[in-house]
Order: structure tokens, then C-alpha cells, then sequence
């Protein structure tokens, strides 16, 4: 008889694809804005991008402190979710330590950098919404994982890392904004906060989903 793939072998399919697939758009976009960042004599972006660069250029230090850590979160998240990582108590916590390292370094420089955003309003109140989601879910995950709390550190761990990704889901929906910009005639300080709003609340509700179709098992992780 041939192997047969069950729905529950297509759905973790699915979750690593999405999983990897959100890490490399972050890992992307953080790669791209460090290189414009570090190398001015670069050649030169889309006319459309120039004002963005532009914009994180002016606070070059501040964006540089919060994207690089972000870099290294995804880069080291598919570890985190590894099974055979799991299965190491001190591999896994180590990790987890670094996470929650630069999840709070992540968090915490996303507040100043609201001071002058490229979306405005708009994109203020995404990133002080999500921002606040984030800094709550990794700090519980945080308490609850010095509490040895194993399956609920899990799931609020997962519930800040939703909320993280969701700046990779932005990615693709601000694409869609700049290749339509020529029909729309609408500018990145347009569009920007409404590419905020889309993308971190598809990426929230599909985690807040998850979690519901996939309660945390009390034996998801191995304590050292």
C-alpha cells in the first residue's frame, strides 16, 4: 500500500511553511534596511523608496537597535519550535532566554520609533496596539517559564511571537501597495499604517486560532 498523508501530516506541512516562510520575510526585510542603513553608497532604491529610506535613515541608531535583534529572533525561532531542541532541557532554555532577550530589546525600541512615523496616526496606533500585545504576552511567557510552567509559558510564548511576525506579514501587503501605487496614487505615508493594520492582525488572529485548534499539550517542553 502507498503512504498515504493524513490531514494532521499536511497541517504541520502547512505550519512549518507558514513558520519558515514569515522568517525569511523578516529576516529579508531587516537584511535589506540594514545593507541601505550601513552602506549609503549603495545603488540607489525605487523612487518610491527613497522618502522611506530616507525616513529610517534620520534615526538610523534607533532603527538599527531594533531590527538587528529582530533579525536574530527569526533567524532562531524555527530552533525554538525544533522537536529535537525541545527534547535538550538546556539547549531549549538557553534559547528561550536569548529569545526573551531580544523579543524585549525588539519591543521596547518600537515605542520611540513612533515619534515619527511614516504612516502617521495610523500606523501609531497599530504599532502601540500590537506593540503592547507583545511586551504582555512575552513578559507572562517570561514569568510563567521562572515558574516552570511548561504548556502556558508555551502557549503565551507563541501568542508574542504571533504578534512578532506579523511585521513579516506586512511585507507582502505593503508589495501589494507599491505595485498598485501607479492605479491607487497612493504615497508610502499613505498606505504604511493601513499595511500595519492588515498585517499584524491577519498574523494575531491566525496564531489566537491556532492556539484555539491546537491546545499546548502539558508535555510540549522538557524541563531541565
Amino acid at each position: 500500500m502507498g503512504f498515504v498523508r493524513t490531514a494532521s501530516d499536511k497541517s504541520s506541512v502547512f505550519k512549518w511553511v507558514v513558520l519558515y516562510g514569515l522568517c525569511f520575510i523578516g529576516a529579508a526585510a531587516a537584511l535589506r534596511r540594514i545593507a541601505v542603513l550601513l552602506l549609503p553608497h549603495a545603488p540607489p532604491p525605487t523612487p518610491q523608496m527613497v522618502d522611506l529610506d530616507a525616513a529610517f535613515a534620520a534615526r538610523s541608531t534607533l532603527t538599527l537597535l531594533h531590527i538587528v535583534p529582530a533579525l536574530f529572533f527569526v533567524m532562531l525561532l524555527p530552533w525554538w519550535f525544533s522537536r529535537r531542541v525541545r527534547q535538550n532541557p538546556r539547549a531549549h532554555r538557553r534559547l528561550s532566554w536569548v529569545l526573551f532577550i531580544l523579543g524585549a530589546v525588539v519591543g521596547l525600541t518600537a515605542l520611540p520609533l513612533v515619534t515619527r512615523p511614516v504612516g502617521g496616526t495610523t500606523e501609531v496606533a497599530a504599532i502601540l496596539l500590537f506593540d503592547s500585545i507583545f511586551l504582555f504576552s512575552l513578559g507572562r511567557a517570561w514569568l510563567l517559564f521562572l515558574r516552570g510552567e511548561a504548556a502556558r509559558y508555551r502557549e503565551w510564548m507563541m501568542r508574542a511571537i504571533s504578534v512578532l511576525l506579523g511585521i513579516a506579514t506586512t511585507r507582502p501587503v505593503m508589495g501589494v501597495f507599491f505595485a498598485t501605487a501607479r492605479l491607487t496614487h497612493l504615497e508610502p505615508h499613505q498606505f504604511f499604517g493601513i499595511a500595519f493594520w492588515i498585517g499584524f492582525t491577519a498574523t494575531y488572529l491566525a496564531g489566537e486560532a491556532y492556539l484555539h485548534n491546537h491546545p499546548v499539550p502539558s508535555e510540549a517542553l522538557a524541563q531541565g
